[in-house]
């Protein structure tokens, strides 16, 4: 069985978790702290990020949307549709999510590794400009959720869940149609949620 070396708090981690589940792949979940760089992960990622997929044979998979690409080729495209224009549609939006996650990840680190006096606000207000332009775009035409929900949808729940751990009450101002899509979302696929960011 394909080990997931993750951590529950990260967006990346969560949409991988989603993918495989929603995918019905079975992996073997390996919680790791990437502060403490362990052995497991520097070996299958030289980079020291997560998520990482090892494979049966050894290989690593790393970065989540190769992750992703690899469990939907594994899965006979349960994750993104055969369609063309479907498909570029479920990878823009799987970028876009993460891409928020990159700015908003960003913003964590800037404040958790610098002392108090050294953070800088420019580099925050920019990240959280580019968040707030992306929501924004997102609450103006909430992706739909059929039946059959792509890595796209995934990646996005992660991502609001994600923003919801770090940056409650301050995402969701203004944005009340993205908020009732996480909400439907979790609905109708209860056996996502504990993949959701905690």
């Amino acid at each position: 069985m394909p080990r997931l070396l993750y951590a529950s708090t990260s967006p990346y981690s969560s949409k991988v978790r989603m993918a495989a589940l929603y995918a019905g792949i079975a992996v073997d979940l390996v919680p790791i702290k990437t502060e403490d760089k362990p052995a497991d992960l520097i070996d299958a990622n030289p980079l020291g990020k997560i998520p990482v997929l090892v494979l049966d044979d050894g290989r690593s998979v790393h970065d989540s949307r190769a992750i992703t690409q690899h469990l939907n080729r594994m899965s006979k495209n349960a994750l993104f549709p055969r369609n063309p224009d479907k498909r570029l549609e479920a990878e823009v939006l799987e970028a876009l999510a993460d891409g928020i996650c990159d700015c908003a990840l960003s913003m964590v680190y800037e404040r958790r590794t610098r002392p108090e006096d050294m953070v800088y606000q420019p580099w925050l207000d920019r990240q959280w400009a580019k968040i707030t332009s992306a929501l924004d775009l997102l609450n103006a035409n909430p992706p739909k959720l059929p039946k059959k929900i792509t890595a796209g949808q995934l990646a996005l729940r992660a991502c609001l869940g994600y923003l919801s751990l770090r940056f409650a009450g301050k995402w969701e101002k203004g944005r009340s149609r993205l908020v009732r899509w996480a909400a439907r979302f979790d609905e109708k696929f209860p056996e996502l949620k504990p993949c959701v960011p905690a």
